[in-house]
């Protein structure tokens, strides 16, 4: 059975529209990339979309020294949010370098190192959009208090994210974190209300994973022969389970979560 976004996007959409209100000026936001391959321009084609429909001036930032670009566009005062493409090309960079230098008050993403530390101090404003998404859906779903939480999948941005998200205190989740290492994983998600995938695998949850009535929140995003496939194996499709379909699930509301964070961006600008 699918697991409908519809109330979680409307809600979004109010957000915005409440922000958006307060603003006297359009928001600006930037994608910075060292690396524009033909998969990084067809995503940002699709972010410029999503941008414009919300009334975001959307520009694309092309550069060979991202850190120097970065530290540009931190301190200018027209730029509002900043969105850096990846993966980048420069390797004498990490993601952890990126992480340090880019300005909080507009890391739209939620990356950066004060972000993800405000997180884990349970001071959410600015976190990681995919990990966001997910948590958004599941709580439509049911009360989190108390559940058993699978996350599989230990990336920065997903899954431990969503696993330290999980577990604040207004939540109160139980959560258990794996990958693909982790012993005895179906014992651990037969047990599970609740399982958030994100392992980069197609179709690696299949029904011997999971007990029937389970929820089951789909982050993959796999190509295979050309065609679009989440993590959830799709027999799961005709069970009595709940998933979030791919496309049209987690990476719907974690485009709008961006878009939302972008008028976030712009009243701290205003504020500062």
């Amino acid at each position: 059975m699918i697991i409908k976004i519809d109330k979680v996007l409307e809600k979004l959409e109010d957000e915005i529209d409440i922000i958006k209100s307060k603003l006297i000026k359009t928001p600006k936001m930037i994608s910075i990339s060292d690396n524009l391959t033909s998969a990084t321009r067809s995503y940002l084609k699709s972010q410029k979309k999503i941008a414009n429909k919300y009334g975001i001036d959307f520009s694309v930032i092309e550069t060979d020294d991202i850190v120097k670009d970065l530290n540009k566009y931190n301190n200018d005062k027209n730029i509002d949010g900043i969105f850096v493409s990846r993966p980048l090309k420069n390797k004498n960079y990490q993601e952890i370098d990126i992480a340090r230098l880019l300005n909080p008050n507009k890391d739209i993403e939620g990356l950066s190192v004060y972000n993800m530390g405000e997180m884990v101090y349970e001071n959410e404003y600015f976190v990681p959009c995919t990990a966001e998404s997910a948590i958004k859906i599941l709580e439509n779903c049911m009360d989190l208090e108390g559940k058993n939480i699978v996350v599989i999948g230990r990336s920065i941005n997903v899954g431990k994210a969503a696993a330290i998200m999980l577990e604040r205190k207004n939540r109160s989740a139980t959560v258990t974190i794996t990958n693909s290492r982790t012993k005895n994983l179906k014992e651990l998600t037969m047990k599970a209300d609740a399982v958030i995938v994100a392992i980069g695998k197609a179709e690696y949850l299949t029904k011997d994973f999971i007990k029937e009535g389970t929820y089951i929140i789909d982050v993959g995003i796999n190509f295979k022969n050309g065609k679009l496939f989440g993590d959830v194996s799709k027999d799961l499709y005709d069970k009595n389970y709940y998933i979030t379909p791919v496309p049209g699930g987690v990476g719907t509301i974690t485009s709008t979560i961006l878009m939302r964070n972008v008028f976030r961006a712009a009243i701290k600008n205003i504020k500062q």
